[in-house]
């Protein structure tokens, strides 16, 4: 990608987002920070200016993923504003593992699936046209491999799997994407990061080879901060998240640090080596303890489903147009 390109990227406030835009601004790009609020706008701003960005590439952007209204806001005043984007990155995420009983959104959905992947897909079916207008564009879409089955998180707990979207089918109100009653928080979670995976697959098919797709597992990353993707968990079992984390990264030496998921997610952006049009998967996989490699994958079968691909984003977009 050209030096000095305009990126936008969600989830611009802690761990691999912000870890990515430090990498992003240190290579002169333009960034739009998309952050849940104007104070974190305001801070991670500073943040990235005090590690020694340019102040007028970064502008940030608030929008609350989990408020359908307020991410149509954001978008809409990207849309008046008119500048291309060159790559767009939809980062962001939660995860409430361990949770047996759902949140819901403003707009009555549950907020895993929520905050990421609607949200997601009206960020890209909005700014779609900008991202055309782009200089050799792309788009990124953080995953996991935990959506497939026979990948170690993967096998972890109820498996990835969407049914016939009878929840998505109901509207809103669902507890899972597959019409069960019961919630499972780590079940949504690996739900919703299938669905990551087939927004990409979808969003190649329509984009028909006009540019890079990109999905991307990072691997288990646990920041220390409180704060980022694990802090609803921190929040709800901060004793067994605390003994998680120091099992996890300290001892059996399975998770991958902030520092390198960023660079990695800075590298699938902007490097001529992922420039290639059309959909791809890349997979940041443990190898051995204290050691990952960072590859081309094949996604899981239900990954590669294209007609449920297709599904998933025509009842998606029904269930935006309701709210």
């Amino acid at each position: 990608m050209l030096a000095g390109s305009h990126v936008l990227i969600t989830g611009a406030s802690s761990g691999i987002g912000l870890e990515a835009a430090r990498h992003l601004a240190a290579r002169g790009h333009r960034l739009t920070l998309v952050c849940r609020d104007s104070e974190r706008c305001a801070s991670t701003r500073q943040q990235l200016i005090e590690a020694g960005a340019v102040p007028d590439r970064l502008e940030g952007i608030a929008a609350d993923l989990a408020d359908l209204a307020s991410v149509e806001q954001a978008c809409q005043r990207l849309l008046d504003q008119g500048q291309p984007i060159d790559a767009l990155v939809l980062n962001a995420g939660q995860q409430r593992a361990g949770a047996s009983e759902p949140v819901f959104s403003p707009q009555g959905i549950e907020i895993t699936f929520a905050v990421n992947q609607l949200a997601h897909q009206l960020m890209a079916s909005r700014l779609l046209p900008l991202l055309r207008a782009g200089k050799q564009p792309r788009l990124v879409i953080t995953a996991s491999d935990v959506h497939d089955p026979a990948t170690g998180g993967g096998k972890v707990g109820q498996p990835a799997d969407l049914g016939d979207l009878a929840g998505l089918r109901a509207g809103r109100g669902f507890v899972m994407l597959d019409g069960s009653g019961r919630f499972d928080g780590d079940k949504a979670y690996k739900d919703s990061k299938l669905c990551n995976v087939l927004l990409a697959r979808e969003l190649a098919r329509q984009l028909e080879g006009a540019m890079p797709v990109i999905a991307w597992s990072p691997g288990l990353v646990i920041p220390r901060s409180r704060e980022g993707f694990f802090r609803y968990n921190r929040q709800n079992n901060p004793v067994g998240m605390a003994l998680f984390a120091a099992v996890a990264r300290d001892l059996l030496r399975v998770t991958e640090s902030v520092q390198t998921a960023g660079r990695l997610l800075a590298e699938l952006v902007v490097d001529p080596a992922y420039a290639s049009p059309g959909f791809a998967y890349f997979s940041n996989r443990l190898m051995r303890p204290g050691v990952h490699r960072f590859s081309a994958q094949a996604t899981s079968p239900d990954g590669a489903d294209l007609s449920r691909a297709a599904e998933l984003w025509r009842l998606s977009e029904q269930l935006i147009e309701a709210c």
